[in-house]
């Protein structure tokens, strides 16, 4: 008995490291060996950490070496912030081209800044192009199977659910309510103004995230942000503690770690917490706002097993879709509301051009929707904005079976992934001044700011391109416009321009600014 499972065991080793073996050295070879047929090539892995190690010494290298350099205030702000932060990518370009091959663990990536590429991924509508299942696992306690995460006829589902929620018809009536919840942020400040003398010093970055927060609860869950604040703040310490997590090493997930640990019981108190607004929303009776949209769909999904796989609950349907909404809805806007201020106090010219605008359209006339199709220079702020600090800096993509771009043959299982910040900041498409603040460049739109407009992707690209890009360009124009029209604005002594990436690009130390009230 006793050899027998002492036989058993060792066979269990051995299968064990034939299957690691198998993950880590066979087919990340055979995938490798396939696209250096085509020409296309990458950094040399090693084992188990393939390409992480490497990734990791470039980026501590780069890092020192901004830490010598002195941030730069007003104009002299430098906005190239992704050869610092995304050294390692423009390493690899520059030795492997614009189309290249590396490896996050077991995550085999082929990596492009082709713009022939960027387009012919941009156009594909099929659903044999998905979300890389890191996303539904790596990310799991905080994407889970939403709709940011989810692939495949499951996706098609949740899209048909939520999209309508965001047209623009539904985005008119939610205008008074971001502009309700805007100027009681504004009255705080200018309270803030009255006690420390004409002008205050603000760090604008948490107030608007909670701002940010407060308009996605109230328009699409039909709560406050009051209700939900510990939701919201333990989002964001999830986010935060997730940024830290290495992923593409199968099974690390699962390993007891301190890191892991805070993970696990985060997503537990999230969901549960998630759950409980659910099930007080279910035992009353209630607008048809955006959760009673996700209750619906759950539910019918479920009755004619409909979009909905079977290892997918109500439970966990509607939990992850709430905590996807929750995060692209409320995090991505108020990062780039941040960035925006930071630069229109940077640059005085365009603030005063904006807000000329926009008192010139408001004439003490309540906001409404129809002003802000006329709100050109600020949509142009907006968009520059958006090019040099995209909130998301990829589009990630995997092939759910093999397909084919630009004779590049593309094996099923392999991740497609385009550097939205390097390619929004291409010299070669967007000219000399890629790296400065201009809004003027999209006077003419979109197709007039670039050589290819499809280098232009802050929302993402083709049949995957946010739902909530409607909803977020308005609550942007709306907080923009209210903060120009009662502030005048410039950069503190205590701004520190350092960008960091934490599953968002975002100022490492907040944003402060030196707010005046305008006569």
């Amino acid at each position: 008995m006793a050899k027998l499972i002492l036989s058993m065991v060792l066979g269990g080793i051995v299968a064990l490291i034939l299957h690691i073996y198998s993950i880590f050295v066979v087919k990340p070879q055979k995938v490798r060996s396939k696209l250096q047929e085509q020409g296309i090539r990458g950094p040399s892995p090693s084992f188990l950490l393939e390409n992480i190690r490497e990734m990791t010494s470039i980026q501590v290298q780069a890092l020192q070496s901004a830490q010598k350099k002195s941030p730069k205030a007003g104009n002299g702000i430098a906005h190239d912030w992704p050869f610092t932060v995304f050294q390692y990518l423009h390493k690899w370009i520059d030795e492997y081209g614009t189309t290249f091959i590396y490896s996050n663990g077991s995550i085999q990536t082929l990596c492009t800044t082709d713009i022939d590429i960027v387009k012919k991924i941009s156009l594909c509508t099929s659903l044999s192009l998905g979300k890389p299942s890191y996303l539904s696992k790596d990310r799991r306690p905080l994407l889970g199977q939403g709709i940011l995460s989810s692939s495949g006829p499951i996706w098609a589902h949740q899209r048909r659910i939520i999209a309508p929620e965001f047209y623009l018809d539904k985005i008119k009536d939610m205008v008074n309510l971001m502009v309700d919840s805007t100027r009681l942020v504004l009255n705080s400040w200018e309270s803030r103004i009255e006690k420390e003398g004409r002008l205050a010093d603000i760090n604008i970055e948490e107030d608007l995230r909670n701002l940010s927060a407060d308009i996605i609860s109230r328009a699409c869950f039909g709560s406050n942000y009051s209700e939900g604040e510990e939701i919201f703040q333990k989002l964001r310490t999830l986010q935060s503690v997730m940024s830290k997590a290495t992923i593409g090493i199968p099974g690390l997930r699962y390993m007891p770690t301190q890191n892991n640990r805070e993970i696990w019981k985060l997503k537990k108190d999230i969901d549960s917490m998630i759950l409980k607004v659910v099930n007080q929303r279910a035992a009353g009776t209630h607008e048809q706002d955006l959760l009673q949209m996700i209750l619906k769909g759950a539910k019918h999904g479920s009755d004619v097993n409909e979009g909905l796989p079977s290892d997918v609950s109500l439970d966990k349907f509607i939990v992850d879709n709430c905590k996807n909404i929750y995060f692209a809805g409320h995090e991505t806007t108020a990062i780039t509301a941040t960035w925006s201020l930071m630069l229109l106090a940077a640059h005085p010219y365009w603030q005063a051009r904006a807000r000329a605008e926009v008192l010139e359209i408001y004439k003490d006339k309540a906001p409404s929707a129809d002003m802000f199709r006329n709100m050109k220079t600020l949509t142009m702020v907006i968009q520059e904005t958006l090019r040099l600090y995209p909130p998301a800096v990829f589009v990630d993509r995997t092939a759910l079976e093999d397909i084919e771009f630009k004779d590049i043959w593309i094996p099923k299982g392999l991740n497609l992934q385009i550097p939205i910040a390097i390619l929004q900041q291409s010299p070669d498409l967007w000219g000399p001044d890629a790296h400065q603040f201009n809004p003027g460049r999209f006077v003419n739109g979109i197709l007039g700011a670039c050589k290819s407009p499809q280098a232009y992707m802050p929302f993402g690209i083709g049949s995957r391109i946010c739902i909530g890009q409607q909803f977020a360009m308005t609550q942007l124009k709306v907080i923009l416009s209210l903060v120009l029209s009662k502030f005048s604005f410039s950069l503190s002594p205590k701004y520190n321009h350092s960008p960091v990436f934490k599953l968002v690009v975002q100022p490492e130390n907040g944003v402060h600014l030196h707010l005046k009230r305008l006569s």
